[in-house]
């Protein structure tokens, strides 16, 4: 079992940041790719950023150069850094191990105009 927590949302005026947490314990040593996903209201789940276990990164044409996911294996944490916010980016943001159904509980970020 894996045991994800998020934290870092809050609300924050158009063109702040952010920096999200999420922080795995339990059987970590099974976890490996990790994502970061949102949801606005009334959409489907969409994987925003992912880090794999060797530190490749991918991202939604719609955050790059704004958002950047990194990892700390030490303290078993993956980070979210959103800069130059916008009101679209509004939503719940969720981790997941991206090999293995792990899901956090969700952080909500919003964002004014």
């Amino acid at each position: 079992q894996v045991q994800l927590v998020e934290s870092g949302g809050g609300l924050v005026q158009a063109g702040g940041s952010l920096r999200l947490a999420c922080a795995a314990s339990g059987q970590t040593d099974i976890v490996s790719a990790v994502g970061w996903f949102r949801q606005a209201g009334g959409r489907g789940r969409e994987l925003v950023a992912r880090i794999t276990s060797g530190g490749i990164t991918n991202y939604v044409d719609s955050v790059k150069g704004r958002f950047t996911i990194s990892r700390d294996n030490a303290k078993n944490t993956v980070y979210l850094q959103m800069n130059s916010l916008k009101p679209e980016d509004t939503a719940v943001y969720y981790c997941k191990t991206l090999y293995l159904n792990y899901w956090g509980q969700g952080t909500q970020v919003t964002v004014s105009s």
